[in-house]
């Protein structure tokens, strides 16, 4: 696959989970959330403060074949900081799936079900 093909292809996840994130979060615009170029260091969606307050994740995205989860995961944990990383892949053909701690995932999951 060229270069440009495997960059045109990255960025369509990367658009398609900015639209996820801001049909979750209607009161969101798109300059809350946005792509960043492929090539950048740091976070595959730049949030604004808004977007930070409600969306409590730093994503990565990765639309490959071949995805080395544990080496993409630690990709995310290191653009994250203090924020809970989100990796998000996909390959053709196959939906994309989403990648967060485990121990974050339980210790949150009350709060995920609306306090229920």
């Amino acid at each position: 696959m060229k270069t440009q093909s495997a960059k045109a292809k990255g960025r369509r996840l990367q658009q398609w989970t900015r639209d996820q994130v801001l049909e979750s979060y209607p009161k969101l615009t798109e300059d809350d959330v946005r792509s960043t170029g492929m090539g950048q260091g740091g976070s595959d969606l730049q949030l604004s403060t808004a977007a930070k307050d409600v969306f409590p994740f730093e994503l990565e995205c990765k639309n490959q074949e071949r995805v080395n989860v544990w080496a993409s995961f630690e990709q995310c944990e290191s653009n994250a900081g203090e924020r809970e990383p989100l990796l998000i892949i996909k390959r053709n053909c196959c939906a994309p799936l989403a990648v967060v701690d485990a121990e974050w995932l339980f210790e949150n999951i009350n709060k995920l079900n609306g306090g229920k």
